[in-house]
């Protein structure tokens, strides 16, 4: 598939591109000279933007890839990461912060600029605050050179068209919301186009729902979309197909989104994403995976202050009738 332009940054990245939040360890233990040759194998196999934040694994993640970056070409690769959220209650996006932050992300991975800065989570603070200081205070950075293009990450549909309609945004990163079973992202495609703001998506198997393996404890998944999501993989199985392999394909085959974050410490792993990402879709298994995931379609979860969720929203999942 050919690289894809990220809004009107100029820069055009990869539809599959490395996740990093695995390096810190986030979901599972990981063996750390495997976590790196996965940095590797994700860039010797075309991928060509990497994702993190000082919030994966508490700067495991940026302190690993600085053992890998300074190995390549700068122009190999392109680089984002984060700022604001530190820790799962430690959120900080003052201005003093953003400097602090961005030069700490600097020297943990060995390079010189950041292509891409993101406000991470910002669903959980006053947007006030992102649009009147965190903002302006990127925007300072990007004037020194040490950022290129500036935006914000997070998990309801309502914080970007809030922050896209007061500022101007170089990109959005979005998660869970254009995959197998939502595609709410969609919605506020046609709002990004207008803008010129890019659109990243992240997290094709919604955090293990759309996979064979086990949720998490963590995972906010109802049991009624767990048991829906198990009767799809079970379907697709069935017919000799992982489903995590379909849901990698379909969100990365949007032409407008321009690529989709995924990421493992396991370079066997990343190998086979690629594998799967050159591969054409099964285009009726996919109807007819669609059709057994569509009394969930849009299933979403509230996410941080009421404020920044969907005020409209009564019920995040759908109810048949009778029930």
């Amino acid at each position: 598939m050919e690289n894809r332009p990220l809004g009107k940054t100029g820069i055009k990245l990869s539809p599959l591109s490395f996740g990093a939040s695995s390096l810190g360890a986030e979901f599972r233990k990981i063996d750390i000279a495997e976590a790196l040759r996965a940095v590797h194998v994700a860039i010797d196999s075309g991928m060509n933007f990497i994702d993190t934040s000082p919030y994966y694994g508490r700067g495991m993640s940026e302190v690993l890839l600085g053992l890998v970056l300074p190995d390549l070409p700068r122009d190999a690769y392109y680089l984002g990461t984060k700022l604001g959220r530190y820790s799962p209650e430690h959120f900080d996006f003052s201005a003093r912060r953003v400097v602090e932050s961005v030069e700490v992300s600097l020297q943990r991975m060995k390079v010189e600029y950041l292509d891409v800065l993101l406000c991470h989570d910002i669903e959980f603070v006053d947007l006030r605050q992102i649009v009147e200081e965190t903002l302006p205070a990127m925007e300072r950075l990007r004037g020194e050179g040490k950022v290129r293009f500036i935006g914000v990450s997070g998990y309801p549909m309502k914080v970007f068209s809030d922050m896209i309609h007061q500022v101007d945004l170089d990109v959005i990163l979005s998660y869970n919301h254009y995959t197998l079973q939502n595609t709410m992202l969609l919605d506020i495609l046609p709002l990004c186009q207008q803008k010129g703001v890019g659109v990243m998506n992240a997290a094709p198997f919604s955090a293990r729902l759309l996979s064979e393996a086990p949720l998490p404890d963590w995972h906010k998944a109802t049991d009624r979309v767990r048991t829906i999501a198990a009767n799809a993989a079970a379907h697709a199985r069935s017919r000799g197909v992982d489903i995590a392999q379909l849901a990698l394909q379909f969100s990365i085959a949007h032409p407008d989104l321009t690529t989709c974050i995924t990421g493992s410490a396991n370079p066997e792993r990343v190998a086979q994403w690629c594998r799967w990402a050159a591969q054409p879709i099964d285009k009726q298994l996919l109807s007819e995976v669609l059709e057994i995931l569509a009394p969930i379609h849009n299933w979403f979860y509230l996410e941080g202050r009421a404020e920044n969720n969907d005020p409209l929203v009564q019920h995040s999942e759908p109810v048949d009738a009778g029930d």
